[in-house]
């Protein structure tokens, strides 16, 4: 019986060998879940049978031989696996139970690994194999990229802010930038020694910078012995960090700069572990600082401490506000066309506003527009980054107010793009003016040339004693745009008794048109899975639109699912009921878009398991050994 439980025993182990190398093979297989033997002892030989207490004999227990071992299972352990950031958008992983469904035509197959795509007629696949991927309805789906997205016309507009309480005068209406322009330096960093740099053999030494106090960016070289050059040191650095610049400087040495400036710009090293740290083997000192001052006219807009990147020849910086009369100003200053200093920035703007002076005071740093006559004026101004660079600068950081108001009655003006039914875009302007008795009349103009308005008056605005409108709180306006139908927009002008529209405090005159609900044509630029697996598109219009969804099936016994190659899994009796729907939603995961979910293989933990099979396969092969041993000791008695 012992070369029976061995043979049982070596093969038990054997398959447990098995399964620890399928798991170890697949520890880098996206999505895979690891697997775990389990075993049971066979039935045994029974010798004697147990017996019960019988007068003064007490009972005896059964006399029992095992006969060995059996793999009893293969279980599937179903863990969460860690995310791997892809960023892509169309790499999916799931966040908690549940599977993508995919079809071949014949069957549905499920996995855990969301790399997706659209083929040539757009449908959505697995672009591993071309299958097709299902939706939360279990049917097959595409998505049109080439979809325009049609234009809206403008039905409704809100607005909001300030239309002013006290009136004092007559004076010339002046706005200021509520900040001074500031021109900054770089942080800069120089180290101390001078290439070149050499890194042992097979060590790895690292440093971390922290750039304008963000996380830490951590840099690691692999020495090969060979000497380095400074010019190879500087593409390491510059291949594994943002937000600064490195560079080879006088000597060989490495020169660090900051992409922003100002006295927030700040570069910070971190040294590696002792012995294997390229900061010291560089000389960098520890921190380093930027500087900032009042700018200047002859100060270029990409020294400025508001800038964030670079402006290139051709980049614009939008203009738009109202001009003393109300009328709109809507212009762009083209940098290297127009200029590029602030200084040319500023004899831009006043250009553009004709009836004000604008003027950069060198002492405060300070841009202010004033009327060139006393009385009321309606001036606003917002600078915004223009056309494809948005975000370059942080112009709102300086946003323009009020600093001094006009005499006269109290008339304040804003202005805002709406759309027609084509989708093509107008200004309408809305002119605010108190009355003798203390409301407000609100009137509104389009330029002559666009069309008429047919009925585009407000009477009575009225306030309550704390500030908040009282009524009425909005109104209809009608317009008409050359060779169109008349357009009807609701004007939605807050609560009555409430703070979320417009208001009538002591402060400066801030009224804007907060929101319209019109927009031109768009076509798809770019997408997003969002948790609950929908396809959201984003539109060159601004617009977002629902594409399609991705389907996430949960099984009440995921543990039972067969495995069928390919990272996909098949229905079996035992996995229990399907449910198919949308992620983040009863049982189902979250679906996390831009990432894949890698294996759940715990590498120290087979190897573990691996020492303990092999050992258990060395003892029974013992065992074989010391029974054919006795067997031969047997034979040769006689």
């Amino acid at each position: 019986m012992a070369f029976i439980a061995a043979l049982g025993a070596l093969r038990a182990n054997q398959n447990w060998i098995d399964v620890i190398g399928n798991n170890l093979a697949n520890s880098a297989t996206p999505g895979f879940k690891a697997s775990r033997a389990l075993f049971a002892d066979l039935l045994s030989s029974t010798q004697r049978q147990a017996t019960a207490p019988s007068g003064q004999i007490g009972g005896t227990n059964p006399l029992q031989v095992g006969l060995g071992v059996q793999l009893s299972s293969v279980d599937r352990r179903m863990e969460q696996g860690a995310l791997d950031i892809t960023g892509r958008p169309l790499d999916l992983a799931l966040l908690g139970r549940g599977f993508f469904g995919v079809t071949d035509g014949r069957e549905t197959l499920y996995s855990r690994v969301g790399t997706f795509g659209l083929d040539s007629s757009g449908n959505m696949v697995d672009l591993r194999t071309g299958n097709k991927v299902l939706n939360k309805a279990g049917a097959t789906f595409q998505i049109d990229t080439s979809e325009v997205l049609p234009p809206s016309a403008t039905t409704k507009m809100s607005f909001s802010g300030n239309l002013p309480a006290v009136v004092t005068g007559p004076l010339a209406e002046e706005l200021t930038s509520s900040s001074a322009y500031q021109e900054g330096t770089a942080a800069t960093m120089t180290g101390s020694a001078g290439g070149p740099f050499t890194i042992p053999a097979g060590e790895t030494w690292t440093m971390e910078f922290v750039i304008n106090g963000g996380a830490p960016q951590q840099v690691s070289i692999q020495g090969t012995g060979v000497a380095m050059t400074a010019a190879e040191i500087v593409n390491e650095i510059s291949n594994q960090t943002e937000d600064f610049t490195a560079t080879v400087g006088t000597g060989e040495t490495i020169e660090l700069t900051s992409d922003r400036s100002g006295e927030k710009a700040s570069i910070q090293t971190i040294a590696g572990t002792s012995g294997k740290d390229l900061k010291s083997l560089l000389g960098l000192s520890d921190f380093a600082k930027g500087t900032e001052f009042i700018a200047t006219s002859g100060t270029d807009l990409n020294d400025l401490t508001i800038n964030i990147g670079d402006y290139s020849v051709g980049d614009q910086v939008s203009i738009s506000g109202t001009d003393v009369d109300g009328s709109p100003v809507v212009a762009a200053f083209t940098y290297g066309v127009d200029g590029t200093t602030l200084g040319e920035l500023t004899s831009f703007l006043d250009t553009a506003f004709a009836q004000s002076d604008v003027v950069l005071d060198g002492s405060t740093g300070r841009i202010s527009i004033t009327a060139q006559q006393s009385g009321d004026a309606n001036l606003s101004l917002a600078i915004s980054d223009g056309g494809n660079q948005t975000g370059k600068s942080d112009w709102a950081s300086g946003f323009f107010a009020v600093t001094t108001n006009g005499a006269g009655p109290d008339k304040v003006t804003t202005s805002r793009e709406i759309f027609d039914t084509n989708g093509s875009s107008h200004v309408l302007t809305f002119d605010y003016e108190r009355q003798e008795d203390g409301s407000w009349n609100l009137d509104v103009s389009i330029p002559p040339t666009e069309g008429s308005v047919i009925q585009g008056s407000i009477q009575g605005i009225t306030f309550n004693e704390d500030g908040s409108i009282l009524t009425p709180t909005g109104g209809q306006i009608e317009v008409q745009f050359n060779g169109l139908s008349s357009q009807t927009i609701n004007l939605d002008l807050g609560t009555s008794g409430g703070f979320d529209g417009l208001t009538e405090f002591g402060d400066p005159a801030s009224v804007i048109v907060d929101s319209q609900d019109g927009f031109s044509s768009g076509e798809l630029s770019s997408m997003e899975v969002l948790a609950d697996g929908s396809i959201q598109g984003f539109y060159t219009n601004g617009q977002t639109k629902v594409l399609g969804n991705f389907g996430i099936t949960t099984f009440t016994n995921e543990e039972a699912l067969e495995s069928v190659g390919g990272n996909y899994f098949r229905g079996t009796a035992n996995s229990g009921a399907r449910t198919l729907g949308a992620g983040a939603t009863n049982t189902a995961g979250e679906v996390v878009g831009g990432a894949l979910e890698t294996s759940n293989v715990d590498t120290a933990e087979e190897f573990v398991r691996l020492i303990q099979a092999q050992r258990g396969f060395q003892a029974n092969a013992r065992v074989v050994t010391v029974q054919d041993q006795l067997l031969s000791d047997v034979v040769n008695v006689i």
